[in-house]
């Protein structure tokens, strides 16, 4: 083992015993590289008249570029957009992102946080963390309903084994027996839980309530408390798009962080969604946790997350970072936000006027939503496949089959005038299938 990456073991081990026994075997393994870049970063300070370590190309002492490029990325200067961000992603970026973590969840005020790290958007954060923190074997505890790309990143590329409980009861709400029954049953397994808590929910539009939300920290928080090492890994892709009154408006994150010396708390964010800028690929590592010298270990799991990002991509996109900086800085920054939430707000309360008019009730039960870009259908008498495939071949009308039963409608980039249009076809498209 590099020596590098056993200090940072020992670091982990002495402020939280508990949370590096959680690492992964790559996780033990990662550091974050002195080498090169300890060596450039030193000559940056000394260097002072010749400085041939950087691996960039610079003319006149400036940064070389195309002005084919430069003049589509005015007014960022090449220092902010061609050249290379570090692997922990710019400094003032990770401290403005933290700053409104804490803006955007009020009852982290008080703990102590990591200083995000920067990943190349929100599925990257995710393929991190399982490197870091997942074994091949291992078990990821997500609902029924789920990303995809879940599959892929975690079980196809990791080894890891989903497990799966009911996420609505019949009341139209979070299951919390299920989530509890299936979240003990797996800590009896092995003693270790990782449970991917990801609200705004994909597909489904579903954010816990505030009394659920609470319960389910407090589930998971008593698991950890009776022994039992938990990972609580808060894929918040869709935060901050929040449409009805008793939905809880801040990260589960908040709720966890601090909350037992066996559970750490892992948010996974980004610009992409929440900033509507997703090809920028700006996301965010950050953990919480309790533990002795939490500086110390904060930056041990920073340095080891910043190791994985170099040893995959190297670093995030300077440029889009930048432009992310620039715009949260910006004076019309909140105010532009709020004006979009509201757009989508109006489409959802628009499919809710319509789903709730009763003339589609022969055809399908839409799922609860309350947040996010979608929605689901459950189909009570066609295929979604061929529903999807009819629906686009015979009116031009693209939506996303899922399983047998169900159908998810992005109303995020419908609309408001479209929606009831869009319903209408999809029942005429179910009574083409089912006949009269």
């Amino acid at each position: 083992m590099n020596p590098i990456a056993a200090e940072l073991n020992e670091i982990i081990r002495e402020a939280n015993p508990h949370i590096f026994e959680m690492l992964s075997d790559v996780g033990k393994k990662l550091f974050f590289p002195k080498g090169i870049l300890s060596q450039s970063a030193e000559a940056k300070q000394k260097a002072h008249a010749i400085n041939a370590t950087i691996g960039i190309a610079k003319e006149k002492s400036r940064i070389m570029g195309l002005p084919s490029v430069t003049g589509l990325v005015a007014p960022l200067p090449p220092e902010e957009s061609l050249t290379y961000a570090p692997s922990f992603g710019i400094p003032e970026l990770r401290e403005a992102w933290r700053n409104e973590l804490y803006d955007k969840n009020p009852s982290l005020s008080g703990r102590d946080i990591s200083l995000p790290v920067v990943t190349c958007g929100i599925t990257h954060a995710i393929s991190t963390f399982a490197d870091i923190w997942t074994n091949p074997g291992d078990t990821v505890l997500l609902p029924d309903m789920f990303w995809g790309n879940y599959n892929m990143i975690l079980s196809v590329r990791k080894g890891v084994r989903l497990s799966h409980y009911r996420i609505f009861n019949e009341n139209g709400g979070f299951n919390l027996d299920a989530f509890e029954a299936k979240a003990r049953e797996e800590a009896g397994n092995s003693g270790k839980l990782i449970v991917l808590l990801n609200f705004p929910h994909n597909p489904t539009g579903y954010t816990l309530t505030r009394e659920e939300g609470k319960a389910a920290a407090g589930i998971l928080t008593k698991i950890a408390a009776e022994g039992t090492n938990v990972l609580a890994v808060c894929d918040d892709s869709y935060f901050g798009l929040f449409y009805e009154d008793d939905v809880m408006t801040e990260s589960l994150f908040a709720r966890l962080c601090g909350a037992d010396k066996r559970l750490l708390a892992v948010k996974l964010d980004g610009a992409t969604k929440e900033n509507y800028v997703w090809g920028l690929r700006v996301g965010f590592i950050t953990y919480g946790c309790v533990a002795e010298n939490r500086d110390d270990l904060f930056s041990a799991l920073e340095k080891k997350t910043a190791g994985c990002v170099r040893g995959s991509i190297s670093n995030a996109s300077h440029l889009s970072q930048s432009i992310v900086l620039r715009s949260i800085k910006s004076d019309g920054y909140k105010k532009e936000k709020e004006e979009k939430q509201n757009i989508l707000k109006a489409r959802a309360n628009r499919v809710k006027q319509v789903l709730g008019s009763g003339k589609y009730d022969d055809a399908w039960e839409p799922y609860p939503f309350n947040s996010g870009y979608f929605m689901c259908l459950k189909l009570k008498n066609v295929n979604a496949e061929k529903l999807r495939v009819h629906l686009l071949d015979k009116y031009g009308v693209g939506l996303i089959s899922m399983g047998e039963n169900d159908i998810r409608v992005a109303f995020s980039c419908i609309e408001e005038e479209d929606v009831e249009k869009l319903f209408d076809t999809i029942y005429q498209g179910v009574m083409d299938l089912t006949g009269p």
